[in-house]
C-alpha cells in the first residue's frame, strides 16, 4: 500500500504539471495582433482572428471605423500628435452571430514642428475627432441670451476639405430660431501657458458671433468668472472687420473686460492667423502676426493654471446684437488649432 500511494502521488503531480504545461501554451479563441510601422509614425496593421470568423468590424478608437475579411487583416492610420491611448473594439461576425473583444494601445506620434505639443489639422472628413473635442449642447448661450441651439449635427459642425467648418442656420428647432455649434477640449486637453495658433475664416451677417476663446479648467468648481476666460478672438457681423481679444475675471467680466481691437480687411473671405502667446508674465494677442492685446500676467489674476479651449459661433445675444432678417446661414472656417510649448 505504501508503494502504490507513492506511485499515486507522482501521478497526480505529473498531470499537475501536464495542465500547466497546457494553461501556458493556450492560445485565445478570439485573438487582436496590433503592430505598429516601424517607418511612419501613427500606421497600425491589425489582424484579427476567430474561427469560423467570416468578416470583421473595428472600431479604431478615434472616431473612425474599418472593415476586414476573413483574413482579419487591416491597417488603420492615428493622426492625433502626442501620446494617446485609443481602446478598439472588434467585432466578428460568424455563422450564428456576432462577437466583440476590446483591445487598448498607445500611440506616440511625434511631430516635426518645434515645440509642437497639441494640434487638430481637420484633416480626416466627417465628425470632429472625439478624442479631442466635445460638443456642447442647448440653448440660450449660457446667461448671453443667445438665441441659437447647439446640436451635435453634422449640418452644424463637420470636417470637409481640410477645414472644420462650424455653420450657423436660420430654422426652428427645438424651440430656437437658429441652430450652430458649439465644441470643447474639457477633459481631453488642457494646457497651462504656451502659444496657440488658429487658422481661420469667420462668418458674415448681422448677428453672428464666432469665437476662439479658452476657459480656466476649473469651472466646474468655482464657477465663472472666478475660472477665467481668454477669448483669442471674438467677432461680430454688425461690426465687420472689427477683431475683439478680451479677458474675463471677477473684477472684469461681462462688458466690463479688459480688451483690445484690430481692424482686419478680409475676415471672412481670406484664412487669417490668430495668435495667443500666454505666459507667467504676460498675455499677448496677435492677427497674422500684429501685437493688438498686451496684458501683464500676475497671481493676482487666475491665468496661471490649465485652461481648455472652445470653438463656436453664437447668434444673437449681448455682444452679437440684432439679427439681420435676411441671414440663412453662414460659416467659420478653421483650418487648423496648434499649441505650442513656450
Amino acid at each position: 500500500m505504501k508503494y502504490l500511494f507513492s506511485f499515486l502521488s507522482i501521478a497526480l503531480i505529473m498531470v499537475g504539471c501536464e495542465k500547466d504545461s497546457d494553461a501556458d501554451s493556450y492560445t485565445p479563441r478570439f485573438s487582436i495582433n496590433a503592430k505598429a510601422s516601424e517607418t511612419t509614425e501613427g500606421v497600425y496593421d491589425f489582424v484579427a482572428t476567430l474561427a469560423g470568423a467570416t468578416g470583421y468590424t473595428f472600431d479604431f478608437g478615434d472616431g473612425k471605423t474599418g472593415t476586414a475579411t476573413a483574413d482579419g487583416k487591416v491597417t488603420h492610420t492615428y493622426t492625433k500628435i502626442g501620446t494617446s491611448t485609443f481602446y478598439v473594439v472588434v467585432t466578428a461576425t460568424t455563422g450564428t452571430g456576432t462577437e466583440s473583444k476590446t483591445i487598448e494601445i498607445i500611440v506616440d506620434i511625434k511631430s516635426n514642428i518645434p515645440g509642437l505639443v497639441w494640434a487638430d489639422e481637420f484633416e480626416v472628413n466627417g465628425a470632429p475627432d472625439p478624442t479631442n473635442w466635445t460638443f456642447e449642447t442647448g440653448a440660450g448661450g449660457w446667461g448671453n441670451n443667445e438665441l441659437q441651439y447647439y446640436t451635435n449635427r453634422s449640418q452644424n459642425a463637420q470636417v470637409t476639405g481640410g477645414s472644420l467648418k462650424i455653420t450657423a442656420v436660420k430654422e426652428n428647432f427645438n424651440g430656437s430660431p437658429y441652430t450652430s455649434a458649439r465644441l470643447v477640449t474639457k477633459d481631453k486637453f488642457e494646457f497651462k501657458y504656451g502659444r496657440v495658433e488658429i487658422r481661420a475664416k469667420l462668418p458674415t451677417g448681422g448677428g453672428t458671433w464666432p469665437a476662439l476663446w479658452m476657459l480656466g479648467n476649473d469651472i466646474n468648481s468655482i464657477g465663472w468668472p472666478a475660472c477665467g476666460e481668454i477669448d483669442i478672438m471674438e467677432h461680430v457681423g454688425n461690426q465687420q472687420n472689427k477683431i475683439h481679444g478680451t479677458l474675463h475675471y471677477p473684477e472684469r467680466f461681462g462688458g466690463n473686460g479688459v480688451t483690445s481691437t484690430i481692424t482686419i480687411p478680409n475676415v471672412s473671405t481670406a484664412f487669417n492667423v490668430y495668435k495667443l502667446d500666454w505666459s507667467a508674465t504676460s498675455i499677448k494677442m496677435y492677427v497674422n502676426d500684429q501685437l493688438f492685446f498686451n496684458v501683464p500676467n500676475t497671481l493676482s489674476i487666475p491665468f496661471n493654471k490649465d485652461f481648455f479651449m472652445i470653438v463656436n459661433i453664437a447668434m444673437g445675444g449681448n455682444f452679437g446684437g440684432a439679427i439681420d432678417p435676411a441671414f440663412t446661414s453662414s460659416s467659420m472656417e478653421i483650418d487648423y488649432i496648434r499649441v505650442f510649448s513656450n
